[in-house]
């Protein structure tokens, strides 16, 4: 698939340079005429402050305080998404006591003004799905039985609860945060979280063309959502917000031989940089593994911390933070380390690397270089077309793409001649 297309008569080279050359950032927002979509699976619709909300009692300190530990290890990041604002993040819950705690319910509270108001909860039958404990194989989160026993916090027991908050486009966000946690007999508040308002990165399309399924994105039980691994001594999330980009069409990722790669429809597609940046790691070299089938899969290299992410690039950004590319094609890689990108410029081409069971490109953005060693961070592209499942197509502005069941279109790759760039 050649790099260079033609673009649209209408759009002007001036206009298109600046829109390659910049790496534009925006506040999470919603369009007056851009529709909204449901809300992903584990997300709770944020209150507004005239709706009718029904406060719990208000929290009294007692002797001795209840014995839990509340804590997140990276605020959360406003982004827009589907037309709508959301907050994606975890809360890590430890018991200090020596009683089992039963968890019956987790408020969040809008901590922004003097008189904190609750704009959501997740109930005993939520957190049955959305808590998972410490001390089972952290790997498989997302696998995990949804039950009452998540809720049940033994004695120096420690649990993850991965939450989801969407707000209505025009809807204020709240600046600060507070969670009051419901146990058998008794609550206790956490404390006062920051919400990160800043802009987020905007991204041209790590791909082009259509029928691009965003897999595995921050909705619960997802493996990137769910994907804690303690690296360095830290439990860390470098996948929270990454994406495995397949390719389907007519229902299926391939035509002909499901052991070929390149049977795949995503196999040889051309990665872009999505963003300006400096390259700070080009990795090659790594052989494509013959795709996972009903009989099984045995990758073409035993799979290490290293060698996971197959061949891939890094790039790190202007504004510090590091715009992964994963699995990709052998032999393809078409950058080096310290090389300058600008947005549009071909890295690679999609492949089948590493721990990678299907040919797709995964994409993540971090605040550090390394693969697992970071956290993860939302971000939004321009301008896209999508169709979930069961709607109709709609052009997308300035938003996040996610949902398994639905297609995105990038549309046709820039001509960077016509736009001034060179090749």
């Amino acid at each position: 698939m050649p790099l260079i297309k033609p673009i649209s008569g209408k759009l002007r080279a001036a206009s298109l340079l600046s829109s390659i050359l910049t790496c534009t950032m925006a506040l999470a927002a919603n369009p007056a005429d851009m529709t909204s979509l449901p809300v992903p699976d584990g997300c709770a619709l944020a209150e507004t402050a005239s709706s009718k909300v029904a406060a719990s009692p208000a929290h009294k300190q007692v002797f001795p305080p209840v014995a839990l530990q509340i804590r997140t290890v990276i605020a959360p990041t406003a982004f827009a998404s589907g037309g709508r604002n959301y907050l994606i993040y975890e809360l890590d819950l430890q018991n200090y006591s020596d009683q089992t705690m039963d968890l019956r319910a987790i408020e969040v509270l809008d901590a922004s003004k003097a008189t904190a108001r609750p704009i959501a909860s997740f109930n005993q039958s939520q957190l049955k799905a959305q808590l998972r404990p410490i001390g089972m194989d952290h790997w498989q989160y997302h696998a995990h039985p949804h039950g009452d026993a998540n809720r049940k916090l033994g004695t120096g027991q420690s649990a993850v609860a991965f939450l989801c908050l969407a707000f209505e486009g025009k809807q204020p966000m709240p600046s600060q945060l507070r969670h009051r946690v419901h146990l058998e007999n008794d609550s206790t508040d956490g404390p006062l979280i920051p919400v990160q308002l800043t802009p987020v990165p905007v991204f041209g399309g790590p791909l082009t063309g259509g029928d691009w399924h965003p897999r595995n994105g921050p909705h619960l039980d997802s493996h990137h959502r769910m994907g804690l691994v303690v690296t360095d001594g830290l439990a860390q999330n470098s996948r929270r917000f990454a994406i495995d980009w397949r390719k389907q069409k007519d229902g299926s990722q391939y035509v002909g031989d499901a052991r070929d790669v390149r049977a795949y429809h995503a196999y040889g597609e051309n990665v872009l940089a999505v963003a300006e940046g400096t390259v700070v790691l080009a990795r090659d070299g790594y052989p494509d593994n013959i795709p996972r089938t009903a009989a099984g899969f045995e990758p073409a290299l035993p799979i290490t911390m290293e060698n996971l992410g197959g061949n891939r690039v890094v790039v790190q950004l202007h504004n510090g933070q590091f715009a992964q590319y994963a699995h990709l094609q052998a032999g393809s890689v078409k950058v080096k380390q310290g090389q300058q990108l600008v947005r549009g410029q071909l890295i690679g081409l999609v492949g089948n690397s590493g721990d990678s069971r299907v040919p797709h490109l995964h994409f993540q953005l971090t605040n550090q270089p390394d693969l697992f060693a970071s956290e993860g961070l939302p971000y939004v592209i321009e301008q896209f077309r999508m169709k979930p499942a069961g709607t109709e197509w709609s052009t997308r502005t300035q938003e996040f793409p996610w949902g398994d069941d639905t297609v995105i279109d990038f549309g046709p790759a820039v001509d960077r001649a016509e736009a001034g760039l060179g090749r």
